[in-house]
């Protein structure tokens, strides 16, 4: 399912972190649909270049730059990347993360700090890098952050996750009061199952795939392409008064209140 798209972007310019597949990649497609011009940013070098080649043999205008996003020096790299080719930066969404599993108690502190490291950490620095850039250029700009349903459920599990979307759906308020007197808006998009790489993997097997869908009404994985439409609103005019909100697009699993089994002691 590929987004057809219009031209609500036409001339802009969005960076867009871990776009190298999955979400990231669904967001560039989309806004390069629009009529953006797309600069895709992740550490896996040769699948980014090859996605941004797939968007110039289609007729976009894409540019990829390899960053690391908890690296300050390149996320300011890949800001004046954007702006060297092509010339300005409207739109940045700070999409990259990662996900390390592990029992609560025996979680490294290694792993904690490297997962808020890229999911927070980068977050902020993408949006001040690009926030910067929007600011001198005097004309507004749009920052999305991409959160979770995490950021309001807690599975004990993937401890750093959890904890580092909480303290994204802060800083998109925070960003999106500070920044409002520039004409700066700043919002999250908070994800239920999508139909990743990663989350696909529990189709082989009926345990966990019963347990996902048992909490999604909806009965079904979202696809990264439905995620990319809700950026494409905020990234738009459509929602030019929306600032400092997150967006949960989870089949209905927020609104879910089930039970869980009751030990017998």
């Amino acid at each position: 399912m590929r987004y057809d798209g219009g031209m609500r972007m036409q001339n802009q310019v969005a960076v867009i972190s871990g776009a190298a597949r999955g979400i990231g990649l669904a967001v560039a497609e989309a806004f390069a649909a629009e009529g953006a011009k797309v600069v895709l940013a992740d550490v896996l070098e040769a699948e980014g270049a090859a996605a941004a080649e797939g968007l110039r043999a289609r007729g976009h205008e894409a540019h990829f730059v390899r960053c690391d996003v908890g690296e300050e020096a390149e996320v300011h790299a890949l800001i004046a990347a954007a702006v060297d080719h092509f010339g300005r930066v409207d739109v940045a969404v700070a999409n990259a993360a990662i996900v390390v599993a592990a029992d609560f108690l025996e979680l490294a502190v290694e792993d904690f700090d490297r997962t808020l490291r890229v999911n927070l950490r980068g977050a902020f620095l993408l949006g001040q890098a690009a926030a910067r850039q929007m600011k001198a250029q005097g004309d507004g700009g749009a920052i999305i952050n991409m959160s979770s349903v995490n950021a309001i459920l807690a599975i004990p599990a993937i401890a750093p996750y959890v904890v580092a979307k909480g303290g994204l759906n802060q800083l998109t308020k925070v960003e999106a009061l500070a920044l409002a007197p520039y004409g700066i808006r700043v919002n999250a998009i908070g994800p239920g199952s999508i139909g990743t790489e990663m989350v696909r993997q529990v189709n082989d097997d009926p345990a966990k795939w019963n347990a996902l869908m048992s909490r999604t009404p909806m009965g079904r994985l979202g696809e990264p392409e439905e995620i990319a439409r809700v950026a494409v609103f905020l990234a738009t005019a459509d929602s030019a008064y929306v600032t400092g909100q997150t967006i949960y697009a989870d089949g209905g699993r927020l609104a879910l209140n089930y039970t869980v089994p009751v030990r017998e002691d």
